[in-house]
């Protein structure tokens, strides 16, 4: 970030405490803010799937620059920074599994790592939950979601996702690094769901303002 001595951290205390934190007052359902910290409108009037959402920081510079050097540059140095941050959120109470965001196996072979495993397999170790890397495939490599309504989002989405097993009576979190109008994650979600998952929370490094 500054280019001053870390001590073999990825970041320094003092660009650590400037990053862009998400704001105490957000939705508990999908991590917007509120002026009270309450249910957002859109959430009561049109539901998503998942049933909660927590984020570390907001996708906004720096942090966005520091996600995109993870994904498209190899910066892996990040995700254990990145997931340490994670770490420092309560362990979600009641959970079963941890799912990481499942991407394309076109999308694997390019970039040769999955982020979101990255950052869930450490969480996974440290709160003693199963890492559910593949209970979920996707089953199409999607077009690029930038720049569309979160209408056109959801169109692309539907039933991309494939549930291998039955998650019957089971709590799901589902890490993720950028939550951007929640479209993956909704359909994610209601995959989930529909094989018999009774609740499922989002754990994401981001969210987009």
């Amino acid at each position: 970030m500054c280019g001053s001595v870390a001590g073999g951290q990825a970041v320094c205390p003092d660009c650590l405490a400037e990053l862009p934190r998400q704001p105490a007052l957000a939705c508990p359902i999908c991590a917007l803010p509120t002026p009270d910290g309450l249910v957002c409108g859109h959430c009561l009037s049109a539901p998503p799937a998942f049933d909660a959402t927590r984020a570390v920081f907001s996708y906004a510079f720096p942090v966005d620059r520091m996600v995109q050097a993870l994904k498209y540059h190899r910066r892996l140095a990040l995700a254990r920074f990145f997931a340490d941050c994670l770490q420092r959120l309560p362990p979600p109470p009641g959970a079963d599994l941890i799912l990481p965001m499942p991407i394309h196996v076109q999308r694997l072979r390019e970039r040769g790592f999955n982020q979101a495993v990255e950052l869930a397999r450490p969480l996974a170790r440290v709160w003693g939950l199963p890492l559910a890397r593949t209970l979920v495939r996707r089953t199409r490599d999607t077009p690029a979601q930038a720049g569309l309504t979160r209408a056109a989002r959801m169109a692309n989405l539907r039933g991309v996702f494939v549930c291998e097993g039955s998650l019957a009576g089971r709590h799901v979190w589902v890490v993720d690094d950028v939550m951007t109008t929640g479209a993956s994650l909704d359909e994610l979600a209601r995959t989930l769901k529909r094989h018999g998952a009774a609740r499922v929370e989002n754990l994401v490094l981001a969210r987009t303002p």
